[in-house]
């Protein structure tokens, strides 16, 4: 990438997400193609959709912060079956990750850029996945907007001439995003690792028509967010996690079925020594338009007009050893967000730039009356283990 004067090229050590047949998008495409839907990305190369074609349910079960790397380390049956790994999409988060799997769509057409997001139409910033402001953590929906009309996105069930199917935890599977995303599916809510087990495994062995399900199990990133990705909080639920999926592969090997595993991010751990904290940093505050956005391992700076310069020479004296910049116009161009044609809001959801800290560190920027939690493992970032998932496929195809 051609930096712009005074802000420096990408490292090395970052890892730039595949959309060309080496990351989830590509994977998408092959279960598309295999469910006989159209899809428009290359296929994944490790798993093409003639190796899935056969199967007459297709499960697919992501384990939401599940890293390559964490599996590697971890030994049980989810890495006796591991195929292969592949890259997230940028930012490497639940909010652009989520989608993509659920429309089978790069974040630069379903323009989801971020847990925090400017919303021109609604003039806020808007969590996306809880579907509420962020200031006062008012429902949109209290306002009369749907996800359908902000987002404009057509789920990929709907796409599918297949009965599907999703599994999800029962406090979010009616919420305003999973209704909208599910389509045409019939919803399955639980309250346990062994419901979700159950749920799934019914369905294995239903009797009906050739099915696609789509499951979603949320505790390994909520762990990790609280305890860190390598605390024994987090060992214990995956072990907990393995067993369960252990049973799905023999239910799904009597019943002639596949179940694939992957993520949507992994995670690093971090600290409060690594937290860069706007309010240390009034003046570079005082150049922005708007509260940073996006993740606190990619944010995106809305700059005042005229202020660009002082945003620009702030972060080269005062952050240039914790935090990379680049103009939001060139990672788009350079193809972070996916190949083919923007979003027709993808501009206004990126900003004027995108800040990527170095090493370890995040960025915070609160709101006033805004609860300041504290996370230990975090995600969003370019590193190896945020951006990396695994492809675990049973019974091995």
């Amino acid at each position: 990438m051609t930096p712009a004067p005074g802000i420096e090229p990408a490292q090395d050590d970052f890892t730039l997400p595949d959309y060309c047949g080496g990351g989830i998008v590509n994977l998408m495409s092959s279960i598309t193609t295999a469910l006989g839907g159209n899809c428009a990305y290359a296929p994944l190369a490790a798993l093409p959709a003639d190796a899935l074609a056969g199967a007459r349910h297709l499960v697919l079960l992501v384990v939401d912060g599940l890293g390559h790397d964490f599996l590697l380390g971890h030994d049980g049956a989810l890495r006796q079956h591991l195929r292969g790994q592949m890259t997230s999409v940028f930012p490497s988060t639940t909010a652009s990750a989520i989608p993509t799997f659920l429309t089978g769509l790069a974040p630069q057409q379903h323009g989801l850029t971020g847990w925090h997001m400017y919303f021109r139409e609604v003039g806020a910033i808007v969590a996306p996945l809880p579907f509420r402001v962020r200031t006062g953590r008012h429902a949109l929906s209290e306002a009369g907007v749907t996800p359908a009309e902000l987002f404009g996105l057509s789920p990929l069930v709907d796409r599918l001439p297949r009965p599907c199917h999703v599994v999800s935890p029962r406090r979010i599977i009616h919420s305003d995003f999973n209704v909208a995303f599910s389509g045409q599916a019939k919803r399955h809510g639980y309250d346990s690792l062994e419901e979700m087990a159950a749920q799934i495994g019914g369905l294995l062995r239903s009797a009906g028509p050739p099915g696609y399900v789509h499951a979603y199990w949320p505790q390994h990133d909520s762990l990790a967010h609280e305890h860190g990705v390598h605390s024994a909080a987090v060992a214990d639920a995956f072990a907990t996690l393995d067993a369960a999926f252990a049973q799905l592969v023999e239910v799904a090997r009597d019943n002639n079925s596949l179940v694939i595993v992957t993520a949507d991010h992994g995670f690093i751990d971090t600290s409060a020594a690594d937290t860069i904290d706007l309010d240390d940093h009034p003046r570079l505050r005082e150049t922005l338009l708007l509260p940073l956005c996006g993740e606190p391992r990619a944010a995106y700076a809305y700059v005042r007009a005229g202020r660009e310069a002082p945003f620009e020479d702030y972060v080269r004296a005062r952050l240039q050893d914790r935090v990379q910049l680049f103009r939001s116009e060139d990672i788009v161009r350079q193809g972070w967000l996916g190949p083919g044609a923007a979003h027709p809001g993808l501009a206004d959801r990126l900003g004027d730039y995108v800040l990527i800290p170095r090493g370890r560190s995040i960025l915070r920027d609160w709101l006033r009356g805004e609860e300041r939690h504290t996370h230990i493992g975090v995600h969003g970032g370019l590193s190896a283990a945020e951006m990396t998932v695994p492809l675990v496929v049973a019974p091995l195809p």
